[in-house]
């Protein structure tokens, strides 16, 4: 099974918990990078990995020409009903359906690192860029930034194997990113972090949006839901307050290259 098929699937399990009540926590990380990319009105902009389309909608309100491009069908189809008027297209970060030099700026926002083979995705995405265009991707901060991290140990403790690629981590060291991009022949233009915190009402709200993530699901195929839902509350309990609710704080590493003029 091809990489972006295989990721497709797993990010169709439950679309809509995944795009209204997870990918909104987001927004910090898209405001950045889409100011970074200089995306305005007339701008050619590609999401490669855009989800339900959150980013395309900030975009597209800055006035650009919005093409959104996901592994998830299902994923797409609600990106598409936010945007009607936009183009959304199917298929695997590794091999994109688009013309050379085509888009003026490009965000993969926490895509590209799971892809099979990324650097073949930087390399994808550099190639559609024109001369001049901008690339942004995304990755989590270094562990002690991300308080996801608890949460992130206990999926994985669930495993039967860990997963390809090193975990969420694999690309949140000083300069990862930046290298990334410089081996796909970009020029490294800027480097930042997005404060990113996810809130939730209380565990109930907080499972339903995590337990959407494709992340998630070969943890739940291993032990079930509920026993992933047991490891995953104990591993939350320090960041739940005595009301219930759940607050875990969070920075995304960002960095953004330019294609030669």
């Amino acid at each position: 099974m091809a990489s972006g098929e295989r990721q497709g699937q797993l990010w169709s399990v439950a679309p809509r918990d995944w795009a209204e009540l997870q990918e909104p926590f987001c927004r910090p990380l898209w405001q950045d990078t889409l100011s970074v990319l200089r995306v305005k009105a007339g701008t050619r902009f590609l999401d490669a990995g855009c989800g339900g389309g959150g980013a395309c909608v900030l975009a597209a309100a800055l006035g650009s020409e919005v093409t959104g491009f996901d592994a998830s069908a299902a994923l797409l189809a609600i990106a598409r009903e936010r945007l009607p008027q936009s183009q959304f297209v199917h298929g695997d970060l590794e091999r994109l359906p688009f013309a050379d030099r085509h888009f003026d700026a490009a965000l993969a926002a926490n895509s590209v690192i799971f892809a099979e083979d990324i650097r073949q995705a930087m390399r994808e995405l550099r190639r559609v860029v024109r001369p001049g265009g901008r690339v942004a991707v995304t990755s989590w901060g270094r562990p002690e930034q991300v308080e996801m991290r608890d949460v992130f140990a206990a999926v994985a403790s669930a495993m039967p194997q860990r997963p390809p690629g090193g975990g969420p981590f694999a690309w949140s060291a000083d300069g990862a990113l930046a290298n990334l991009l410089s081996e796909a022949g970009l020029k490294v233009m800027a480097e930042g972090g997005s404060q990113c915190d996810f809130h939730y009402l209380n565990f109930e709200a907080f499972w339903r949006a995590q337990s959407s993530a494709g992340n998630y699901q070969p943890a739940v195929q291993s032990v079930g839901p509920d026993r992933l839902r047991q490891i995953v509350g104990e591993a939350v309990h320090p960041y739940t307050q005595r009301d219930g609710t759940i607050g875990l704080r969070n920075i995304y590493r960002w960095a953004v290259g330019q294609a030669a003029q």
